[in-house]
């Protein structure tokens, strides 16, 4: 029997309604008038109401069945990836998009008719998605059938983690340099191209896996190697054989997830054997990127209301399925959350640092202790730069510290520990902590507890315990509460905490440039305070010393509790204080370092440090305020923390010099902070990049004049025939060049995404970008280091022009450190390599690279490759060149798809 439903699809190029077996176009008010009275077909519904203008538009989205039938499973949101998972024919056009939805919506529904692998907890899943009248739900209580017994469930399904003794140390072993060789052999395959810059880097990399000459004497090897020379596999190499024949893991870092992703798919050369791959490899991530199940049954058992209740319902049926649980680039699709706009996907983490471990009644299940404890036994853990520096700086895993790190995407660990070991006392920041500490308050919603309540049979049993969780409950009450931005911003703060920040807000705009701005966030350096903010200052110091104190007695007694060793105290109860006793530590040291930075109010500044005072703004809206502390050289805790501990650390990046020497490379990492010098390795890409590709420096479009800007992407991306990665450095001007030409294109067959306009996750813009040679791809700076997408969908990158560092408080003070222009000179440098890296990712790629800024220095040119060809020239012999070079490419591409 049909679907009693019509179908919906919106375009750039027109939008249609289909119905009993006809199509017709309409206009965008009768397609709203009709959402709002019928039940519509559609897919991906924000995209589609945002087409509209129709910001509440929701109907029967077929991505959310396709992520109930499907759970775990990857699906490219649009008509061919659709067209892929149902069998069904690509559409030909968009006005054929809407009876297409149809035939789609009927081939998914019939998957309950066939060999389903998910079948297992969809028929319970379903009957709770009908009482919260998800719209699937009356379709899918006909098609499903009542199990004959009573299903497992989640909670019930998932397998348990079992308890190991510790590993022993890792031994002392070398690798023989013919072994590495032999070892990469077999890895690349015997029908592999020989590549002899490969060979080379695999020997070098096996430096790092030496035995350490002493203590906090780590073997460092930074190695740069162009892209085509095959990184992963050099590493993999003597790292495989170390941990096999050192009985130790390996960390592997990384600084985005499209190389962990990849990562993951390489090892598989090294572990073919799925089972043992799954033992022997890892990968770990932050707890805020997985499932917490407690959070998960609060949200099923009615935390939840509304869409986020559908929301955590479709999540269920995921965690049943999913291989680690992981929410963030993981199994998950990027693009399930924000079908549900900002509803609950957040909650079902642990970003709040609530975590009571062994206190969980999930906890023998619990995705991020099985990781943790996977990794433990592992010979490979994939993972991140924030992550190690994390585990390094306040891990629990102590006896399981990696002794061997390889730091892939190299060139972002100076990001990576400016961001870790930042100082932020602001009032978001210190309304978190007041939280964790009291637990609920008035008005207050969900399964957040305080210490009192997370660490009650402790208080009943240590008297001095008690009144240290008291004395800390009673002075978080000094810190900023629920309310405190609109307080401050009308004059009327409460409390210390809040004074200070008002004052911190009062100074900032007296000093700050631009401060009349309708625009974004605000800052001025912390220097000459005036005697306001050095008034406030004080008792916002005590109010933290009152604070600090407290925690550290309480660690303290938690300590004392566990060498007590009381009846009460079992393996549970036990891994429940340790990790409380690791919480705290973290709060402690956090109070500590904002008292560090409140004692600069009126004291001598550091020349360890940045300290500046911040209003965070978004389009003119308050969000934060605060103090704020940046290590000058954030390379000097990591070095201290992450490096000088372990005994090998190779660093590699295609482009680790880039913008400099080896100096500058070696400081960016923190080799000066080391006894051992660093040993240095290059090879060269072997990537013919004069026949393959071109720059062109466009000299006769203006810089921000956002309709020149405009037509001149719209002219190259039409030159190209799509394939382009547009890269802004502000989203106002990328949101203003989408808007002109975003229709143009989609009624050349030629579709645009944009990052902060489409709303969908940039995970997902990439798959999709990836997914069709016609697309193209408007983004800021996350999508200059991490898109990956070699071949014929990424044939020409443009840049609006040259990708100068923001003059903040923090990069005026790291500039006049780091010689002034040849320091910005530098960063631009690196940028633009790593922006033209992202066009030629195989040997076969062609390509050309588009700068849109007449006044770009002679002196930054050397940031591209050796040979490359480079010419300035007019807007119409850019197009008439890409055209000439990328429209024989482009003939080699499918005929165009719809312009979704």
């Amino acid at each position: 029997m049909p679907l009693p439903y019509p179908a919906l699809h919106a375009s750039h190029t027109g939008i249609w309604i289909a119905r009993d077996g006809e199509t017709r176009a309409v206009s965008r008010g009768e397609a709203i008038r009709a959402a709002a009275d019928t039940p519509m077909i559609l897919m991906n519904a924000p995209l589609i109401g945002q087409r509209l203008g129709y910001a509440d538009l929701s109907g029967l989205d077929l991505l959310e069945l396709y992520a109930f039938l499907r759970p775990a499973r990857f699906m490219v949101p649009t008509p061919k990836g659709l067209a892929t998972v149902t069998g069904l024919d690509l559409p030909a056009d968009d006005a054929a998009i809407a009876p297409f939805l149809l035939a789609a919506a009927e081939g998914l529904l019939a998957t309950p008719e066939g060999d389903w692998p998910e079948r297992e907890g969809a028929w319970t899943a379903a009957q709770s998605l009908f009482r919260l009248r998800w719209a699937w739900g009356p379709v899918l209580a006909d098609r499903l059938k009542k199990p004959a017994q009573n299903e497992r469930w989640l909670f019930s399904k998932l397998p348990e983690w079992d308890e190991a003794a510790p590993r022993p140390a890792p031994r002392t072993v070398s690798i023989d340099p013919a072994e590495t060789q032999a070892q990469l052999a077999h890895l690349v395959g015997d029908a592999a191209e020989a590549r002899p810059g490969q060979r080379a880097y695999a020997a070098a990399a096996a430096d790092a896996f030496a035995p350490r000459a002493g203590r906090e004497m780590p073997n460092l090897v930074l190695a740069e190697a162009g892209t085509g020379i095959g990184k992963t596999l050099g590493y993999l190499a003597p790292a495989s054989l170390w941990s096999h024949a050192a009985g130790g893991p390996v960390w592997v870092s990384t600084y985005t997830k499209a190389l962990q992703r990849q990562l993951g798919h390489e090892t598989r050369r090294v572990y073919p054997d799925e089972a043992v791959r799954r033992e022997k490899v890892v990968t770990r991530k932050g707890r805020e990127n997985y499932l917490c199940l407690l959070n998960l049954e609060d949200a099923l058992q009615g935390g939840f209301a509304g869409r986020a209740a559908v929301l955590a319902q479709l999540v269920a049926r995921w965690a049943a399925y999913t291989a680690d649980g992981d929410m963030v680039g993981g199994d998950l699709p990027g693009w399930l959350p924000t079908l549900f706009r900002r509803n609950g996907s957040t909650a079902l983490t642990d970003r709040r640092g609530e975590c009571v471990y062994a206190g969980c009644p999930h906890y023998r299940k619990c995705f991020i202790e099985r990781a943790a404890r996977a990794s433990a036994e592992a010979d490979i853990v994939i993972a991140n730069h924030a992550l190690v520096m994390v585990n390094a700086a306040r891990g629990r895993e102590l006896s399981t510290r990696p002794t061997r790190y390889v730091f892939d995407e190299g060139h972002h660990l100076f990001d990576a520990a400016d961001s870790m070991f930042a100082t932020a006392l602001t009032g978001q920041e210190t309304i978190e902590l007041r939280r964790w500490i009291v637990g609920p308050e008035a008005g207050s919603r969900g399964r957040r507890r305080g210490l009192a309540a997370r660490l009650s049979d402790v208080a009943s049993y240590d008297e001095g315990g008690a009144q240290a969780i008291a004395d800390a409950v009673k002075a978080a009450q000094g810190l900023a509460a629920d309310g405190w931005l609109q307080r401050v911003a009308e004059g009327a703060p409460f409390g210390p905490i809040e004074t200070l920040l008002a004052n911190v807000r009062g100074l900032t705009y007296a000093r700050a440039e631009g401060a009349e701005d309708a625009g974004y966030g605000l800052e001025t350096e912390l220097a000459e305070p005036s005697p306001e903010l050095i008034e406030a200052a004080a008792p916002a110091a005590e109010a933290l010393d009152s604070l600090y104190r407290p925690l550290v007695a309480l660690g303290k007694r938690l300590e004392a509790v566990l060498i007590d060793g009381p009846d009460w105290l079992d393996g549970a109860a036990r891994a429940r204080v340790e990790g409380a006793i690791a919480s705290i530590g973290w709060r402690a040291e956090t109070v500590a370092a904002w008292l560090s930075l409140i004692a600069r109010v009126g004291g001598p500044a550091s020349a360890d440090f940045v300290d500046w005072l911040a209003v965070d703004r978004v389009e003119g809206r308050e969000f934060d305020i605060g103090l704020h502390r940046h290590w000058l050289d954030p390379t000097q805790p990591f070095a201290e923390i992450v490096l000088k501990p372990a005994h090998g650390a190779l660093v590699t990046s295609a482009t680790l010099t880039a913008g400099g020497t080896w100096e500058t490379a070696e400081a960016r990492v923190g080799a000066p902070h080391l006894a051992r010098p660093a040993v240095r390795f290059q090879a060269e890409s072997p990537f013919d990049y004069a026949a393959r590709a071109e720059v062109l420096v466009v000299t006769d479009v203006k810089r921000g004049d956002i309709p020149a800007l405009s037509n001149a992407y719209g002219r190259l991306i039409e030159a190209a025939g799509g394939g382009t990665l547009g890269l802004f450095t502000a989203i106002r001007r990328l949101r203003g060049v989408h808007a002109r030409i975003a229709d143009r294109l989609a009624r050349a067959g030629l579709p645009l995404m944009a990052q902060h306009v489409d709303p969908i996750d940039t995970g997902t813009l990439v798959d999709i970008f990836r997914d069709d040679p016609h697309a193209s791809l408007l983004g800021t700076d996350a999508l200059r280091d991490g898109v990956d997408v070699p071949g014929h969908s990424l044939r020409l990158v443009v840049m609006e022009g040259v990708p100068w560092p923001k003059p903040t408080v923090l990069h005026a003070a790291r500039r006049l450190a780091g010689g002034g222009s040849a320091y910005d000179d530098r960063i631009v440098r690196a940028r633009m390599a790593q922006a033209f890296g992202r066009l030629i990712r195989s040997a076969d790629d062609r390509g050309v690279f588009v700068l849109l800024s007449a006044a770009t220095p002679s002196r930054l040119l050397d940031a591209f490759p050796a040979g490359v060809p480079i010419a300035r020239v007019p807007l119409d012999e850019a197009i008439a060149r890409v055209a000439s070079r990328l429209s024989s490419r482009a003939a080699l591409g499918h005929e165009a798809a719809p312009a979704t």
